[in-house]
Order: C-alpha cells, then structure tokens, then sequence
C-alpha cells in the first residue's frame, strides 16, 4: 500500500485485494460489513448521488473512549453522495465528528475506485484534506504512536484481510 500524493491535502492509497469489485464494493457499503473491519462503526449508505450518510460507532469503540476527553457522538462520520458507479467508483463529502477540533475542519472528499486485476481487485482511495491538516494527519496514520490509529493504511488493510481471510488483523 503507498501514500502517492501530498499527505496535506490528497492522500492516495492502493491496495490489491483478491475479491472480486463487488465484494470490495459490498464490504464498503454495507452495513452488515462496514462494522466488522477498520474501527468499526456502522454506515448506512442510500447510494444516490445527493443522499447523506452517517456511520455511527460500535459498542467496542464507545466502550474503548470512556477515558477519552470527551464522549464518541452519536453519529462519528457524516457526509453526502457525490457520485456512484457500482460497483466502480464512490464518491463522497466525509467528515469526521469523533474530535470536536477536527470536526471543524469542516467536510472534505473522498473516492473509492475499483478495478478488477486478474483475481484481484485494485482498490484506490483518494482523500482530498485541503484545508483539514489535522484530519489529513490522522487519516495518515500519524497518531498511531499516541492511540489515536493507523488511519487509511490500517483500515484498508484490515479490509483485505477481512476479505482474504475472513479474519479481521485484530483476531
């Protein structure tokens, strides 16, 4: 997996994941399997271009920040659908609730494509973090050291792993 692009303002990440693109595409859209990898956390998607979507934390996670500065919100990542080709490209508005100061930096963009390679799938995210330098820093993984996470390389390859395995890295 690679970083491609300026870590401050487009993130680029690509994973090969041998599933076809509508497993990948299903695991990223689905309810029943947004919960089950990354940090978990439920995301009901209607996938229409113009439709809002939020992804509300797991008990584990609500669990895991008792200790935390302030409380997991209801309701930790919200956006709206820009565009959807399934099961190819997903595009949307992402924002991050869980840090009051990072939930400031307002709404950023973030695309999933797909591409069947052979018996693989090459997936590539692309989160566009102008003008979020805090958020590009923890969608990089930066605070991993601190607890805070591995961002999109952690989450992307807990996602193959998943789908390869059936098995989650934590498990």
């Amino acid at each position: 997996m690679s970083e491609t692009r300026h870590a401050d303002t487009t993130q680029v990440y690509r994973v090969y994941i041998k599933a076809t693109p509508e497993q990948v595409w299903d695991a990223i859209t689905k309810p029943e399997w947004t919960d089950r990898f990354g940090y978990g956390g439920r995301t009901d998607f209607d996938l229409r271009a113009g439709a809002p979507y939020q992804t509300r934390p797991s008990e584990a996670m609500v669990e895991a920040a008792v200790d935390a500065p302030w409380p997991v919100p209801d309701v930790i990542i919200d956006g709206e659908i820009v565009e959807v080709d399934q099961p190819r490209r997903l595009v949307m508005t992402w924002r991050l609730l869980m840090d009051p100061a990072v939930a400031t930096e307002g709404f950023t963009r973030l695309t999933y494509e797909l591409e069947p390679v052979g018996a693989a799938t090459r997936l590539t995210v692309v989160h566009e973090l102008a003008g979020a330098p805090q958020l590009a820093a923890l969608v990089a993984g930066e605070g991993e050291t601190q607890g805070a996470g591995g961002g999109w390389p952690w989450i992307l390859s807990d996602l193959k792993s998943l789908l390869e395995t059936g098995k989650t890295l934590a498990q």
